[in-house]
């Protein structure tokens, strides 16, 4: 039966196939939404850590780190704003050269950055 054929149960269950993703260490999250950062263009910060990743061996491996663009966080100063999970660190004022501290300290070295920090969300435990 099609989506649309008026005798189709809407209530009947449709497989959905499981989604694959491959492996990462961390995922960070970067609010791209215009309200965000009246001094810098968040898009931007987005679109160069595809290199900074490249050069800090974060694009594939290990220490494989994912990114996602997203359109607000609801936190409108301060930005460009950068969550890291599963850390739960909060990044904000998130220049082009501060996010070469962020990779540098944070995704490599695994310190914090702690002048940039503005949140950090509970800590998981195993």
């Amino acid at each position: 039966m099609s989506r649309h054929d008026s005798t189709e149960n809407p209530f009947a269950t449709t497989l959905v196939e499981k989604p694959k993703l491959g492996s990462y260490r961390r995922h960070l999250l970067v609010c791209t939404g215009p309200r965000c950062s009246a001094n810098s263009d968040p898009q931007a910060l987005f679109d160069s850590l595809g290199e900074h990743f490249k050069r800090a061996g974060l694009d594939a491996g290990a220490l494989r780190v994912k990114r996602t663009r997203a359109s607000c966080f609801a936190a409108c100063k301060g930005g460009p704003i950068l969550c890291v999970q599963p850390d739960g660190v909060w990044y904000y004022n998130v220049t082009l050269e501060n996010m070469q501290r962020i990779v540098d300290q944070h995704l490599v070295g695994g310190k914090v950055v702690t002048d940039l920090i503005f949140h950090q969300g509970p800590t998981l435990t195993a």
